[in-house]
């Protein structure tokens, strides 16, 4: 069989499907859908390797010849075209942006939570790094992206940063962009230190002290956010459970809130009752969400339709005086009371239930925890009844503070 000529080219682009060989290794492709497209075919380690040059509407006949003869001439002195194109598409990763870009495909695929450490790196590693080459980050720009993100009294998100740093350079490594990684010196003593056990409950007072310098503040302190701050503690749902909360979840009419399984981080659904206060909460963000099917509507251009994962935590910090990203740091409304997170309200409902003489039980229903041992394997009563009644007595001290 004889050399293709451009006019039989030509043809076949417009003719039946198939794959027509014009030697030297070169391949004329007329797939059954898509446009046609010149490809290499060759054996390398016993193994028959395609790889595919370019598109037909982008390259003639002679330079697909050319094209194909300089890939052969590659493999015959030692270097397989497929292994270069993959180097010369590595080439590419040059900033840490890119290489994180690249890093984070596999996270995608490895990690149930990959959003974890995008929000993490776009926020606290990028402003300091992420338009750098990766070649020219030291240890020095390292330490210094921990200390800022310390500073801000975030120890356990200094630790993470450090911890997806070691990762993201050791990808960088994997990829023969680097000799060494410029993060594996520090550990967390050099970042947000040793983390203590998470055991911070708010007690009434530091409660009452937070609703009124968040109503006092309401200009960088919304409603929306007070509101979820009350939603927390007094049905002690996790944050991404009420944050991303559709609309379709409710049955206001029965007063009732049906968090699936898919969204329960404990992966077991459950009917959360809403008492009258609760409800009278819910029907004004009903009227705030102006038609939007979220309970807390996106306020700002995002990718997420709903409130964002980091907004009412960020909302908390700046009330203690630290804003992310800012040289001029707010003043701090809370005085000397110790900061808190949003996961510590969901701490303080626990509290509170217990506090009130709500039954261990009964209360570990109501932040949705499995029942423990033998009970929790026969057990499958879910106190439904016991909860509205605990959830109906902390609704009334809360509304107690925020009035």
């Amino acid at each position: 069989m004889g050399k293709l000529t451009a006019k039989e080219v030509a043809a076949k682009s417009k003719g039946k499907p198939g794959r027509f060989a014009d030697g030297e290794a070169l391949y004329f492709v007329v797939p059954k859908s898509g446009k046609s497209f010149w490809m290499l075919r060759y054996t390398a380690n016993k193994k028959r390797k395609e790889m595919t040059l370019a598109k037909y509407s982008d390259l003639s006949l002679a330079d697909a010849r050319a094209e194909a003869a300089i890939k052969m001439k590659q493999f015959r002195e030692g270097l397989d075209p497929l292994l270069a194109k993959k180097r010369a598409e590595q080439a590419e990763i040059k900033t840490v942006d890119d290489l994180f870009a690249d890093w984070h495909i596999g996270n995608i695929k490895r990690l149930k939570h990959h959003q974890i450490p995008e929000r993490i790196y776009r926020k606290d590693i990028a402003p300091h790094i992420g338009d750098v080459s990766i070649a020219s980050v030291t240890a020095r720009d390292i330490r210094e992206l921990l200390q800022v993100i310390a500073k801000t009294g975030r120890p356990a998100i200094a630790n993470d940063a450090l911890m997806y740093c070691k990762q993201l350079f050791n990808h960088g490594i994997k990829l023969d962009l680097l000799a060494a990684n410029p993060a594996s010196a520090f550990s967390v003593s050099d970042a947000g230190g040793v983390e203590k056990s998470k055991d911070r409950a708010l007690t009434i007072e530091e409660l009452t002290q937070f609703f009124r310098a968040a109503r006092d503040n309401n200009d960088s302190f919304s409603r929306d956010n007070y509101l979820a701050c009350a939603l927390l503690v007094t049905l002690g749902v996790r944050k991404s459970e009420l944050a991303e909360a559709p609309w379709k979840e409710f049955d206001l009419e029965k007063q009732i809130w049906k968090l699936p399984k898919e969204r329960s981080k404990s992966g077991v659904g459950i009917a959360i009752p809403l008492p009258e206060i609760v409800m009278e909460w819910i029907q004004e963000l009903k009227i705030r969400a102006c038609g939007s099917e979220y309970l807390f509507p996106s306020r700002r251009t995002s990718k997420n339709p709903h409130m964002g994962s980091d907004t009412l935590n960020r909302a908390i910090t700046k009330l203690f005086g630290h804003e992310a990203g800012k040289k001029k740091q707010p003043t701090n409304k809370m005085g000397d009371m110790a900061h808190f997170t949003v996961h510590d309200l969901r701490r303080t409902c626990r509290t509170q239930l217990a506090k009130q003489g709500t039954l261990g039980h009964v209360a570990e229903r109501c932040l949705n925890h499995k029942l423990k041992g033998i009970e929790g394997i026969y057990n499958q009563h879910d106190y439904f009844e016991e909860r509205l009644s605990a959830h109906e007595t902390l609704s009334k001290t809360i509304q107690s503070i925020l009035t």
